[in-house]
């Protein structure tokens, strides 16, 4: 009995043959599957969409005077006319109108000094000057009175009346009276010269621009003791420096070796490296006589044509030398390329743009040609990359990969 139901509970393989058979069958057909997917897609990568090795060119930007630049140098901005302007007297700063920036205009008063001291002098040199001036009117009627007794006396002298002496004593009352004319003459014009000393003095308190200029720095501050050569202990010898803003040139360095290239009056094309998008026109102004021995090279300083309110003194340049002037239209940037990177596709000019790894064929128009390169009026724009010398085989959305430029 117990035997019987132990037998019972025997696995039966006759069934589970099949299942196991049923579970390969399906492994095998989803492998197939899979490898059927992956040969598709390896046939379709490398096959229906390859990729192809290019080398890559980026759009850029020029001007029209680049291709006929003679030679290029490097410089700063210069102002020819500079001033540090300071007081003759000296004494404590009391006011001060101007700061960094400010325009002024010649004679115009930009700061003054404490004057109590050199008004004080001044009025005293008039005191004394009205008082010579009466010292002068008492002696004029002092000698008129001295001539008119002298008159009386050397009539009286011819008459026999008095005697010599008399005449005599009239004679030397005259002459004295002349000479303190004189002398109360000279005073005046002594007192007139002291009294013009003393309203310079005054003056010196004011300080005024030399020139039509702009205030560069501010040197010294109210309070500040100013005196002209600066040698007191904190003392300030200048209060502002100034800069006529019309003279302001470009002072480039040329190589020896290249100063046949330049000439007086000769065009050229100005950039600033805080303007970098900005081309100023100009002018070589004057090639210094004298070469700088440790750089082997000459100052040539050049000339701006327009006025622009953002040229500073200090900044630095950079100089075109050019063969001709430079006319409205080539002062415009172009974007360009190289004709090489264009094709021809159904006669029409296309070049390949390279986006998210393809090369992309985009139509662009061309306009005027420098050299090996031609100007891009539409299609692209500067920045953007594209294919150098594509190939007749190359296709839309190819999928691309760059190699590097040797």
């Amino acid at each position: 009995m117990l035997h019987n139901d132990i037998s019972k509970l025997k696995i039966d393989k006759t069934q589970a043959i099949p299942y196991r058979r049923a579970r390969r069958r399906m492994s095998l057909k989803v492998i197939g599957t899979f490898l059927l997917f992956l040969l598709g897609f390896v046939i379709y990568r490398f096959v229906c969409d390859p990729v192809v090795m290019v080398k890559v060119a980026t759009v850029s930007q020029m001007y029209p005077s680049q291709s006929f630049t003679l030679l290029n140098a490097s410089g700063y901005i210069v102002a020819q006319r500079k001033a540090s302007v300071a007081s003759k007297a000296t004494g404590r700063l009391e006011w001060l109108g101007v700061e960094e920036g400010s325009a002024v205009k010649k004679g115009q008063t930009i700061a003054r000094l404490e004057c109590e001291d050199a008004i004080a002098a001044r009025e005293q040199t008039l005191a004394n000057l009205n008082g010579a001036v009466s010292n002068l009117e008492f002696a004029k009627a002092e000698m008129d009175d001295a001539e008119r007794h002298y008159n009386r006396q050397r009539e009286l002298r011819t008459q026999g009346i008095i005697a010599q002496s008399e005449l005599d004593a009239a004679e030397a009352r005259y002459k004295r009276a002349c000479a303190s004319v004189t002398t109360s003459k000279a005073s005046i014009e002594a007192g007139k010269a002291a009294l013009r000393a003393a309203r310079v003095a005054v003056k010196y308190t004011f300080i005024r621009a030399p020139f039509d200029a702009v205030v560069l720095t501010k040197n010294a501050d109210v309070g500040d003791v100013v005196t002209p050569m600066g040698a007191a202990a904190n003392a300030k010898a200048a209060v502002v420096t100034i800069a006529d803003m019309s003279s302001l040139l470009v002072e480039a360095d040329v190589s020896e070796s290249n100063l046949w290239k330049v000439k007086a009056g000769q065009p050229c094309e100005i950039q600033l490296d805080a303007l970098p998008d900005v081309r100023f026109r100009g002018r070589v102004y004057t090639i210094v006589p004298t070469a700088d021995r440790s750089k082997a090279s000459v100052m040539v300083k050049v000339k701006f044509l327009e006025k622009d309110p953002r040229i500073l003194p200090e900044m630095s340049a950079k100089v075109a030398f050019l063969e001709k002037p430079v006319t409205a239209e080539e002062q415009r940037p172009r974007v360009v390329l190289n004709r090489s990177n264009i094709k021809m596709h159904d006669g029409h000019q296309t070049v390949f743009l390279i986006k998210e790894n393809r090369a992309i064929e985009t139509p662009i128009t061309t306009g005027d040609q420098f050299g090996d390169t031609i100007e891009i009026v539409a299609g692209v724009a500067t920045g953007d990359r594209v294919i150098v010398n594509p190939s007749e085989k190359l296709k839309n959305r190819v999928r691309i990969k760059i190699q590097d430029n040797e």
